[in-house]
């Protein structure tokens, strides 16, 4: 069993070493459950009286789409911006719109300065209940005399008139809606009726003031078009007078621009190119056919076409069959043959036809080609003649083609302006709209805040902090022992056995409720004796060749049961056939002595004194089968009579007369008499009370026994565990669970 202790206790260490536990995370919610419950219920009762006392606020939403077709500019027929709505241009066009110039034409027209909601606070307070209510039951449109005459606004002052546009900013807000050019517009109000009318109001404020934006340039560049427009007439009007002037003064007639001289040169030299043209190619014509005429390396067959007559091109084509026809013949018969030599006799007639031909296609060509000379030759002398004039006065043509491209460019300019001048005019007069409402806001029937789910869920995680947080100080502030992990890592001892806390029907035998240390003689198969045997069987398993004969019970302070545990392994030990006796040790309060109801008899102390014989104070306690030496009469030096050579004797005769010496000392912090016990006994068993006592009031004491005899210290007993909240820390005494549910179910079976 003892392997089975250390087995369970390293795995314990070895989970606790881990650092996260699921398991203890587990066992840690179900013990401090209900403080978690009761502080999230808690919380969550005050968000409900939050959201009971908060005021709800509904949002209504307008859609507006920008055109984001390219602009134009102002009296341009033409596109000459290639801007399009990137992003920085929406965020431009949502900054216009919260914008206080557009917000004051919406506080206006809808006279918010004299609402209850977005106007100034009279009372001087912020958003009262009472001013809520008030425009709640307050109808929706103002009143006729507000309508009908401006005196709210009249007698608003600046002040008023920027508080609300402040207050209307605050509840307006426009976002980008997806990834296109739509942007949504919302504003927040008590009102439901109210904030969908506001937030039309803020779409078709902007949709206005776009509208109003384009006109005022329209009109600028108007303005400016037709100054402009003054300065360009007069300058086409000085540069015509200037060309007629100088005209008047040459006596040069308009003709297109330019004078007779000029245009008869012109003539010419277009004349001269086309004569020059022409000669060259009857030239060329007439050198081809000479050339082939006269025998030269050019071949008839690589005249072309054009220069070829019908009957010309019937003896080229008879040429070229004879040819072929002597090549058939050559490659078949001699060169003498008669039928070569016909063939040779018909092809040299036909060359010679063929150059009588050439001949008068020459003669005929060559005419031609003089008479284009001669052509040419005539245009060239006129062209003289004409070079000598125009060189005369080319400097008055330089004066007037230049006052022309003045006077050309002015006018030019003019028109132009005159054109953007009259597009601009109909612009100011009307525009296309470049924003429109898609979505206009519906009146809202959920409030958009508070939002009760976000609220409460908001509520109820902060509840979960706080309990988890309370639940934390509670464990915190639980100063015992409550597993064995903790047992062993502050005391670095082992625990022995974890003993339940009894109830009265536990203790009941046949009607009566008996004390709990006669449980191993009037009930030896409960789960309370089985706890005390495993108790005495790990004390004497701890050193198998010399198990401890004097064993001494002490505790660090009054109150944790050590009597009970020390009086119970005493009549455990005596059922198991040992003759055992128990000496009540603590002079002051003897409990054992009462227990076994020797309370005033003669004891210890009558021994030690001196009055009385060992044989006469040690007594037989029936009941529990075993003998007890009674503490006896009151001291006022306990701590020297346990301390004696005397008292040191008596347990050296005592544990050779007993299997078994149980001793009873006072708790270790109220006085040393166990300190001055311990030095004397074999082992030490160490009682704690469980979830109790103060764990660093227990370490103390314990160290003070440790001192005192460390080899003797036994281990831990945790006493009076309570199991309904001991199983909920997952990690409680082996020896419980042994005493407990493993005891029920070995003995059911």
């Amino acid at each position: 069993m003892l392997q089975n202790v250390d087995r369970y206790e390293q795995t314990e260490q070895a989970g606790a070493a881990k650092g996260f536990d699921l398991r203890e995370t587990l066992h840690f919610g179900w013990r401090q459950w209900k403080v978690i419950a009761v502080v999230t219920a808690l919380c969550l009762v005050i968000g409900a009286i939050q959201l009971a006392r908060q005021i709800p606020v509904f949002t209504a939403t307008t859609q507006i789409l920008l055109d984001p077709r390219k602009e134009k500019a102002a009296g341009a027929d033409t596109i000459l911006s290639d801007a399009v709505l990137d992003l920085p241009m929406l965020e431009s066009q949502m900054a216009i719109i919260r914008s206080s110039t557009l917000l004051r034409r919406v506080v206006e027209k809808e006279r918010l300065v004299t609402d209850a909601e977005f106007g100034p606070r009279r009372d001087g307070g912020g958003w009262s209940l009472m001013g809520s209510i008030r425009s709640l039951i307050s109808s929706e449109q103002p009143t006729q005399q507000d309508s009908n005459s401006p005196s709210g606004l009249a007698q608003a002052g600046g002040a008023d008139v920027q508080t609300s546009i402040n207050a209307l900013a605050t509840a307006t807000s426009v976002v980008r809606s997806g990834q296109g050019y739509v942007l949504s517009i919302s504003v927040a109000s008590i009102d439901p009726a109210k904030a969908a009318r506001l937030a039309n109001a803020v779409a078709d404020a902007y949709a206005v003031d776009k509208l109003d934006a384009r006109f005022d340039a329209a009109r600028r560049a108007s303005t400016w078009l037709g100054d402009r427009l003054d300065d360009l007439r007069k300058q086409l009007r000085d540069s015509e007078k200037a060309v007629a002037d100088y005209r008047s003064v040459k006596g040069i007639q308009a003709n297109s621009g330019l004078t007779l001289n000029q245009q008869q040169l012109a003539d010419l030299n277009a004349r001269l190119i086309t004569a020059r043209s022409e000669t060259a190619e009857k030239k060329s014509r007439y050198d081809l056919i000479s050339g082939a005429n006269r025998g030269a390396r050019v071949s008839v067959q690589s005249l072309p076409d054009a220069m070829s007559t019908s009957s010309l091109s019937s003896m080229r084509a008879q040429l070229s069959a004879v040819t072929q026809k002597e090549a058939d013949l050559l490659a078949r018969y001699s060169s003498g043959h008669p039928l070569v030599v016909n063939v040779r006799a018909e092809r040299a007639d036909i060359e010679r036809s063929i150059g009588g031909e050439l001949q008068r296609l020459a003669a005929s060509v060559k005419n031609e080609y003089e008479l284009a000379k001669a052509r040419e030759e005539a245009v060239e002398k006129a062209l003289e003649s004409g070079s000598g004039q125009s060189q005369m006065d080319s400097d008055t043509a330089i004066q007037l083609r230049e006052l022309e491209r003045t006077a050309t460019v002015n006018k030019s300019l003019f028109e132009d302006f005159l054109q953007r001048a009259r597009v601009t005019e109909e612009q100011s007069t009307f525009e296309a709209r470049d924003v429109r409402v898609i979505a206009p806001a519906q009146t809202p029937r959920v409030p958009s805040s508070p939002v009760r789910t976000l609220v409460m869920s908001t509520y109820l995680i902060i509840g979960l902090v706080l309990g988890l947080v309370c639940a934390f100080a509670i464990e915190a502030m639980n100063a015992g022992f409550t597993t064995p992990v903790q047992v062993e890592q502050a005391l670095h001892a082992p625990l022995l056995v974890s003993i339940g806390l009894q109830s009265n029907s536990d203790l009941t035998v046949d009607g009566k409720v008996v004390p709990f240390f006669l449980n191993p003689v009037l009930r030896p198969f409960s789960r309370a004796s089985e706890a005390v045997r495993s108790l005495r069987s790990g004390v004497q398993m701890m050193d198998v060749d010399h198990p401890p004969k004097i064993i001494m019970f002490t505790s660090s302070i009054p109150g944790e049961g050590k009597t009970t545990i020390a009086m119970s392994t005493a009549t455990s030990a005596a059922q198991g056939g040992q003759k055992v006796l128990v000496i009540d040790c603590d002079l002051r309060h003897p409990s054992s002595s009462r227990l076994a109801g020797m309370e005033r008899d003669t004891g210890l102390v009558e021994f030690l004194v001196g009055d009385s014989e060992i044989t006469t104070v040690i007594q037989r306690f029936d009941r529990g089968n075993i003998w007890v030496l009674p503490a006896g009469g009151r001291t006022q030096n306990a701590p020297d009579l346990l301390g004696s050579e005397k008292f040191k004797a008596l347990l050296q005769r005592l544990s050779k007369s007993f299997d078994l010496v149980v001793i009873d000392t006072p708790p270790v912090g109220p006085v040393i008499d166990a300190m001055v016990v311990a030095q004397f006994v074999d082992k030490v068993v160490f009682v704690v009370k469980w979830a109790s006592t103060a764990r660093e009031l227990v370490g103390r004491a314990f160290k003070q026994i440790q001192s005192s005899g460390g080899k003797q210290a036994a281990g831990i007993v945790l006493n009076q565990v309570v199991e309904k909240e001991a199983q909920k820390y997952g990690k409680y005494a082996y020896g419980y669970y042994y005493g407990n549910r493993y005891y029920k179910q070995y003995y059911s079976e």
